[in-house]
């Protein structure tokens, strides 16, 4: 007997449990009811193997902005497939990517590929460390760099860290790793200077996610950190990961009038294919440059498939679309739609609620707490709440990380947004019946 779409997908997230680590692919894993096996993908929505159509509001974490098979993406895909994946040697779509991003990116005179967010702030690092000669760097409480073992210090503390040390995020990180890191409340832009002053004869980076999480920077505070970096020689790193080319075209240092020595950059860098970017001063970048230096005094940063044609020749027709009039004024207004309706339907239904962020990119919060400037802020949002109601956005058709981001895509369109606010009505009079308001 054959069995039914909800059989299989069953069937499947059984044989995930059984296979991967944790059932999953990362820290969170949907409850056995509402979780899904992605089947498909087009333009804003996703099916799932049981049938089940979703509006997607995760879009692969991030990386998906001109939306689930874009025709521009799966064509150059599908034209460089037949001369090969990979060479390690260099091609011509790396080269033209590279030159496009120089172009696009206020910092960078050149850049280098590394095949995750993770690599890249880790690299950024060490080539900080190189250009400086010396070994501390600062980052910020709240903020996400990624997996490695200098990222992970006061990313998700439950109360403020003990500044400018702070705890681990993940068993298995090296205690000797946090004796490098020192650790600041963001949007305090006297206690940052004041740290950085403090620690500036060893302190060799500044990283920092222009947009933290969900948290935008005041008025100054980066600005504040430009300056002080730039008195001290101490390499400005932005962390770009999400903000570039999804908030602006020249992403955060574009829209907030910064510019770092090095950012990072991937998700949307590359169409939704593995890639990721560090750019920066020429000065900088050198430390990778064995053509001018000994052995000896270059940063070893090299991976077997940066910068590879797949990738590279997807991220060079991501950027022609992005790039064509009017993309960004019509992502915004997309984004400002959905969260001043969220935001309209649950005072509506006596919540406290906020969508902080920018329109691109942001999150919906339970709290009353004003402004949302540090994580301390955002740890007043009530997480059941929140996670009640994205699981019955999830019930509704869609999909969405509980307590995460709202990621928009260029393939949003009006009838989504129509959809999900009447979604979103429904859920949230849903929670209102539950919790007895």
């Amino acid at each position: 007997m054959n069995a039914t779409p909800a059989q299989r997908q069953a069937a499947l997230l059984a044989t995930a449990g059984r296979v991967l680590a944790g059932g999953g692919l990362g820290l969170f894993v949907l409850p056995p009811e509402l979780n899904v096996v992605v089947a498909r993908g087009e333009g804003s929505h996703v099916w799932d193997v049981a049938g089940r159509e979703y509006i997607d509001y995760h879009l692969g974490s991030g990386p998906v902005l001109l939306g689930h098979g874009h025709p521009a993406i799966t064509r150059a895909v599908a034209e460089q497939l037949p001369k090969g994946t990979t060479y390690y040697f260099l091609n011509e779509a790396e080269i033209e990517l590279a030159r496009r991003l120089v172009d696009a990116v206020p910092c960078a005179d050149a850049v280098h590929y590394t095949g995750s967010g993770t690599e890249a702030t880790f690299y950024a690092l060490r080539m900080a460390r190189a250009f400086t000669g010396r070994e501390k760097v600062l980052k910020f409480e709240g903020a996400w760099h990624g997996m490695h073992d200098y990222g992970l210090w006061g990313t998700v503390p439950a109360a403020a860290s003990p500044y400018p040390r702070a705890a681990p995020d993940s068993i298995g990180v090296p205690a000797a790793t946090g004796d490098t890191v020192l650790v600041a409340p963001f949007n305090d832009a006297t206690r940052a200077v004041e740290l950085i002053e403090q620690h500036a004869h060893e302190l060799a980076a500044v990283i920092v996610e222009p947009l933290q999480r969900v948290l935008l920077p005041e008025p100054g505070f980066l600005a504040a950190l430009r300056a002080v970096t730039a008195k001290h020689g101490i390499v400005l790193v932005f962390d770009e990961i999400v903000t570039g080319f999804r908030i602006a075209w020249g992403g955060a240092q574009e829209k907030y009038g910064v510019v770092p020595d090095v950012a990072t950059y991937g998700k949307a860098v590359s169409g939704g294919l593995p890639l990721a970017v560090i750019a920066g001063r020429h000065d900088v970048m050198a430390t990778l440059d064995a053509r001018h230096q000994p052995r000896e005094r270059v940063v070893w940063a090299t991976h077997t498939l940066n910068g590879n044609p797949i990738c590279a020749a997807a991220g060079c027709a991501a950027l022609d679309v992005l790039g064509a009039p009017g993309v960004y004024p019509r992502l915004a207004a997309t984004g400002r739609r959905l969260r001043e309706g969220i935001v309209e339907a649950g005072t509506r239904h006596g919540f406290t609620v906020q969508a902080p962020g920018e329109d691109a990119v942001f999150g919906v919060r339970f709290t009353a707490r004003r402004p949302l400037r540090n994580w301390i802020d955002l740890t007043t949002a009530d997480k059941d709440l929140g996670l009640r109601w994205a699981l019955e956005l999830l019930r509704r058709g869609l999909l969405v990380n509980p307590n995460e981001k709202f990621y928009v895509s260029i393939a949003h369109s009006d009838a989504d947004v129509d959809r999900t606010l009447d979604v979103v009505d429904a859920a949230f009079a849903a929670l209102a019946r539950e919790v007895g308001r």
